[in-house]
This record gives C-alpha cells, structure tokens and sequence, in this order.
C-alpha cells in the first residue's frame, strides 16, 4: 500500500532506528536524507512530515530543519512499556508459578532498593501479606543482581555510594565491593542466584527483562526455601529464563 499513512509510518521507522545506527549523539535526518534511504519522493516525503509534525508525531529542528520522532512518541511508549509489565508481567509470574510450584515475583529497581510491582504465591503458601509496593534493600534483596546485571560497575557504586550494607542473612555482602563479586557471576550465568542473602534459608534465582530500548526495566524471581529450592536451582532458573524472554518479547511489541 502506497498511502499517505504508510509512508508516514515508513519514515517513522526509519528516523526510529537512526539513532541507534548514527550512534551518541545523533541528529534529525534531513527530508532528503530519508528521501534517498525510503526510495521516496522529497517533495511527496516532505508533505506527509509536515502533517506529521501537526499531529506531533515528529518534531523539527529549528536549526537544520532536520525531523525526529517527538518525545511524545517515547512517553508513550514508556507509559505502554509500564503497562505491559504489569499485566504480560502477571502473565508471565503465573506460568513459573505452575512451573515451579513456588512463589514468584516481579520486581524492578527504585534507587538502592528493589519493589515487588506483581507476584504469583502458589496455594498453601505461608506467606504472610503481600510484597506488592514494598521495598527491601537492593544489595541482598532476590532481584537486585538481576536488576543491576547490565549497569557497569562504576554505575553499581553510585547506586551504593549512601548505602549501608546491613546484615539481613548469613551470606548478605559486606559491601560494594563483594556486591560486585557476585554480580560478575549473575552476569556471567544470565541470571543471579540469591542464597540467604536476604533472610536465613531463604533462596531465589532471578532473571532480568528487557524493555524496547534494550534497557532492564524489571526481572522475574522464583523464591522459596533453600531446602527446597537449591537443588532444583536449574529448573527454576530456566522457568524463569523461558518465562522472562516471553515477557521481554512482549514489551518489545515482538
């Protein structure tokens, strides 16, 4: 089809993928770059990017007349990206729970803690109240290592720089430092491994979830008792690996 509206979204697309194939820094595309890369018209092109910009769909440049998506466009996406956690989140939560048998979670990073944004808690649990909205300290919490697996570490220390690392288990880290030792493994396996970090004979496995910019947004857990949990760690880390790429397919639209 060769509509107004498709050649709209045609360009669109393009100037969507600009940034990451122009790298940092990135400008506005002139009409007649996108022109040349679309195979289009200039004069034609340049009409339909005019209705665009009234629509605010794409913004121009003062200076070189260049067009690039309105931010509108990514707040948008942003407040879409929110939603979908929450409810392919919910989606993905319940198939680990049947998978698992065992509690699990949602979780993403606010500052130096983690909160619980959805959870799925299997029948007969003894888990007392939920753990929605409620915020425990990133550094030994289940997901924090999963959170923080794509940040460098000196990103990592600034996380921490105001933090006091307290006792919370038997193997809660010291400090930065031991943070960052065992979130070298996390990276190196996908997925973080939590051993009584947070509470004695607690254990979970969480693996990070990726949004369309290709950014960790949020990271599902699989929580239960080490007795229980430790030996089947690999069964319950490739739940939530199956489970977390289905929903980091989903915010990604694909």
């Amino acid at each position: 089809m060769d509509s107004s509206v498709a050649k709209g979204l045609d360009a669109l697309s393009a100037l969507a993928h600009r940034p990451a194939e122009g790298g940092p820094g990135a400008t506005a595309a002139s009409v007649s770059e996108l022109a040349r890369r679309l195979g289009r018209d200039r004069s034609q092109l340049s009409r339909v990017l005019t209705a665009m910009a009234a629509e605010e769909f794409v913004a121009r440049d003062d200076v070189s007349g260049g067009v690039a998506p309105h931010w509108r466009l990514y707040t948008a996406a942003r407040d879409l990206t929110a939603h979908r956690l929450r409810t392919d989140g919910l989606t993905a939560l319940e198939g680990m729970a049947a998978e698992t048998g065992e509690s699990c979670y949602l979780g993403v990073l606010v500052g130096d803690t983690t909160v619980t944004i959805a959870e799925r808690v299997p029948q007969g649990s003894r888990q007392l109240g939920s753990w929605i909205g409620r915020p425990y300290p990133a550094y030994c919490s289940d997901c924090g290592q999963a959170l923080l697996s794509d940040a460098d570490d000196d990103e990592v220390t600034a996380v921490f720089a105001r933090t006091e690392f307290l006792r919370h288990g038997p193997n809660t880290p010291t400090g930065v430092d031991d943070f960052l030792r065992r979130l070298e493994e996390t990276r190196r396996r996908g997925y973080s491994i939590v051993d009584e970090e947070a509470e004695p004979g607690l254990y979970s496995v969480a693996v990070p979830v990726r949004d369309f910019t290709d950014e960790v947004v949020a990271a599902v857990q699989v929580v239960g008792p080490r007795r229980r949990l430790q030996p089947r760690t690999r069964e319950c880390a490739a739940a939530a690996l199956r489970w977390g790429g289905r929903l980091e397919r989903a915010l990604r639209g694909a």
